[in-house]
């Protein structure tokens, strides 16, 4: 029989000792990215990238550099390795600004955001294996748009190896968790939205309320 208070104190010693961290960790896809301001004639902007009709996931979609945290790899060093890889930079043109608050997606993501400011008077070549082009967006033109925002809706439905059984009178079909926004900024030819426009709209938001009145 167990015994209440020896299971206490083996509890008490276990959880005090216990260091917190994500319990489903490997449930998600954890990545990080930069958002990269760099001056174009004096004034500064925000890169984009055009993502390669080649790859596999996500095809010509815009999106900020960055990618999967490898193993043992801390998220800033996976967002300054990403950015120097796709862009073909050295990490020392790299002014590191500081972090953004991480997103936790309803699609399974972990996106862990920073801000870097890119030597103005580098050359970047994107990598033709994952990178189409870049653009740029004038800054001031990102903090007077609006964003269009839609909704997306997220369902789960169970595999074929679902317990029915156990579960005399669960649906089996579709069943509506949640709806969430979803940004989107347009520039000239370019649409972006999702996860960047996310993380854009985030730090934008930061730039009108710490930082605006500074310019005027």
């Amino acid at each position: 029989m167990i015994n209440q208070n020896t299971l206490n104190q083996c509890l008490t010693k276990a959880l005090r000792t216990n260091s917190l961290k994500v319990d489903n960790y490997q449930d998600y896809f954890h990545a990080s990215v930069l958002v990269p301001l760099i001056k174009i004639k004096g004034e500064i902007s925000v890169l984009f990238e055009v993502r390669s009709s080649k790859l596999a996931w996500q095809p010509g979609e815009i999106c900020f550099p960055g990618g999967r945290i490898e193993e043992r790899e801390t998220p800033l060093v996976a967002a300054v390795r990403e950015t120097c890889e796709e862009l073909q930079i050295d990490s020392r043109h790299i002014s590191m600004i500081g972090n953004l608050n991480y997103l936790i997606a309803p699609i399974g993501v972990i996106l862990y955001p920073f801000v870097g400011a890119i030597a103005s008077d580098v050359q970047v070549k994107p990598s033709e294996d994952e990178v189409e082009k870049v653009f740029t967006v004038p800054l001031e033109y990102l903090l007077e748009t609006e964003p269009t925002v839609g909704h997306l809706q997220v369902a789960t439905q169970p595999t074929g190896d679902f317990p029915f059984h156990l579960l005399a009178d669960y649906q089996r079909d579709w069943k509506k968790r949640t709806v969430y926004p979803v940004y989107f900024y347009q520039y000239q030819q370019y649409v972006i939205w999702g996860l960047t426009a996310r993380v854009l709209y985030s730090f934008l938001d930061i730039v009108k309320r710490s930082c605006i009145d500074q310019f005027e």
